[in-house]
Parts: structure tokens; sequence; C-alpha cells
């Protein structure tokens, strides 16, 4: 339970993920650069990740404000030198703000992979589109867009799990859901981003790696 004078938040899946999605994200992300966390959520995975994926620099982001105070706050609590505050970043929009700012919280140019976990089964599908689309923008030739989530495959659910799921999601916000994995393939696709791997996770999840490829 959330204590009220603490401004840390919980997220229990956190627990039970981070280790699997960590062996991915070893093996499949740039060796060096900034790695752009969108949605970062309560934080726990940025403190997490950070300091075992270094030298890589790790750049939280997160809408809403009472997360971010949630993730400064388990920053404070455990510390990394390559861990970034998080920024205001909303995907869907057509601009980031790291794009647009006069002067932007990030190095465009040291990004070399973007990660979103939990993501797009939770938001409407236009954070998916934006997802993408600023992804093809800000990724240099070889950066790496991560995905961590349930996914339909051909149409259908991969456990029923996930149907009851998606039925929880969609009651919660009808422009909610778990995605069909080939319409994500396809949306990537029209934007320079080509699927390199699917790996099964724990929980009938999956973690889909693209690669953005060269421009022309």
């Amino acid at each position: 339970m959330n204590n009220p004078n603490d401004p840390r938040r919980f997220a229990p899946a956190t627990q039970r993920n981070r280790e699997p999605i960590l062996k991915v994200l070893r093996r499949v992300l740039p060796p060096r650069g900034t790695v752009l966390e969108v949605a970062s959520g309560s934080g726990e995975h940025a403190i997490f990740f950070a300091p075992r994926l270094k030298p890589r620099f790790w750049q939280p982001s997160e809408p809403e404000p009472l997360l971010r105070e949630s993730i400064l706050a388990w920053m404070k609590e455990v510390p990394s030198d390559n861990l970034f505050p998080p920024i205001p970043l909303n995907v869907a929009e057509s601009v980031w703000l790291i794009e647009s700012a006069d002067n932007p919280p990030v190095n465009l140019s040291e990004i070399t992979a973007i990660i979103a976990i939990n993501l797009i089964h939770i938001s409407p599908f236009t954070a998916t589109l934006g997802l993408m689309a600023g992804a093809s923008r800000i990724l240099p030739t070889g950066g790496i867009l991560y995905l961590y989530g349930p996914f339909k495959r051909g149409g259908k659910h991969t456990a029923p799990t996930n149907e009851s799921f998606d039925e929880m999601l969609q009651q919660q916000n009808s422009e909610w859901g778990v995605r069909n994995l080939e319409e994500v393939e396809a949306v990537a696709r029209k934007n320079g981003l080509n699927l390199q791997e699917i790996v099964e996770m724990p929980a009938n999840n999956l973690s889909v790696i693209f690669r953005r490829e060269s421009e022309g």
C-alpha cells in the first residue's frame, strides 16, 4: 500500500518482470548511448535497469506529474550516476517535447534506444502511432525500439489470461486493449523500423525488438 507521505509508487509487476527484461536488454541494446524510456510509470524499472546497463545512460520520461515525483523519490533512495531525472513526454504528440524545447532536457543525438514497457495496451492506439513516428524521427540507423507486454498473434490471444486482461482493459477504457502484433509491426515498418526479434517472456508477455533502418 502506498504511504500518503511517501511519493514513491509501487507496481507489483515490476518485481516479476524486471529480471527477464534485463536479460533481453543486455543482449539487444546498443553498447553505448542514452536509453529513452517512455511511460516510465513508478520509476522502479529505471532504478533497476540503469546501474545494471552501464556504460549506457538511462533517461526516464512520464507525462503524469505524480509519477515523475515517484521516479525522483526512487532515484533519491536508489541513486545511480547514469540515471537522469524524469522528463515530461507524451508519445502521442506529433512533436515530442525533447524535439521542440529551446533547451532540450536530453541530447537527441545521444539516444540510441527507446523502451516502452507495458505502454501500448494501456493507452489509445494513437500512442502506438506516436511512439513509432517518434522513434523513426529520433533513433539513429541501427537504433533499437524495445516493446514489452501482451500481444495478440494472428488476431488471437495467446492465452486465456490475456483475453481476460484485454476485456478488463476495455472495460476501463474502450480505447485500450491488447494489440495485434502484426498491426503494430505494420505501423513500425511504415516508419522505417524493422522487426528484429520476438522473445517469449513470463506470464504470456513478449519482448518485441525493432531496429531503425537507414533512410532511403
